[in-house]
């Protein structure tokens, strides 16, 4: 059945015009008045409902039924990385969102290669907001992960607070005596933040400040990773 995602709060009962975005997806996939589609607003669970008129540009819809069904990662994994260039990130967003990752912050680093500010970065974290819902749409995701707005590295780690209970944060390296991210999970509950950098890794003062904000140096093995394949095989091996 297809799914779509509404960006204003569900009711059982309601009958509302879609958002333009779903409205236009509707009518793509040449979908009928009586026909049954999901939705879901982010806040939990997912609605059957009917589409009751179809206009040249609106779509409404009788909403139905709630099912509290969540399909979310059984350990909360927040994900913080560098900004790989060009397409690299628009797939990092729609495969970390389809494995269940609770929030994702890019950064801008010493090493990476993508500079972004103002109306540019804005228009970016909105592009990458709505990959996030169409992979949630994909996948069957219920609640959308939140792409936060392009900070500075540095500024990012100064205005953490202190690690709080449950909480453990861990960066990606190759420093002597980095842990697994298998051992790393095992040790704790609670919510993992992951850090983990662009083409070219963190620079060492970089991964010293990380170090001072409460960041454990973690390791995926020997071998050297794409910047885009670290930071999801990171997100695979917390959150599952």
């Amino acid at each position: 059945m297809p799914r779509f995602h509404c960006s204003v709060r569900l009711s059982s009962g309601d009958t509302l015009v879609l958002p333009p975005g779903a409205a236009r997806h509707v009518q793509v996939l040449r979908l009928q008045p009586g026909d049954e589609i999901t939705l879901f607003d982010g806040a939990g669970g997912e609605y059957l409902a009917t589409i009751e008129r179809m206009g040249r540009s609106d779509v409404s819809v009788n909403v139905g039924a709630h099912d509290p069904v969540e399909r979310e990662a059984s350990r909360p994994v927040h994900l913080a990385l560098g900004m790989p260039a060009n397409e690299r990130m628009d797939w990092l967003v729609e495969k970390a969102t389809e494995l269940g990752v609770a929030s994702i912050q890019p950064l801008m680093t010493a090493h990476g290669v993508l500079r972004l500010a103002g109306e540019r970065a804005d228009k970016k974290v909105a592009h990458w907001q709505a990959v996030a819902v169409a992979a949630c749409e994909q996948c069957g995701r219920n609640r959308v992960p939140q792409v936060l707005p392009i900070r500075p590295l540095a500024d990012w780690l100064a205005a953490l607070p202190a690690p709080g209970a449950g909480e453990r944060r861990g960066i990606l390296s190759f420093a002597a005596g980095a842990r697994s991210t298998g051992a790393f999970r095992s040790e704790a509950a609670g919510s993992f933040t992951v850090l983990s950098g662009p083409e070219g890794g963190l620079s060492p003062s970089e991964e010293q400040d990380a170090l001072r904000r409460g960041f454990l140096p973690l390791t995926l093995g020997t071998r050297v990773l794409r910047a885009e394949t670290a930071a999801i095989a990171a997100l695979v091996s917390l959150g599952s």
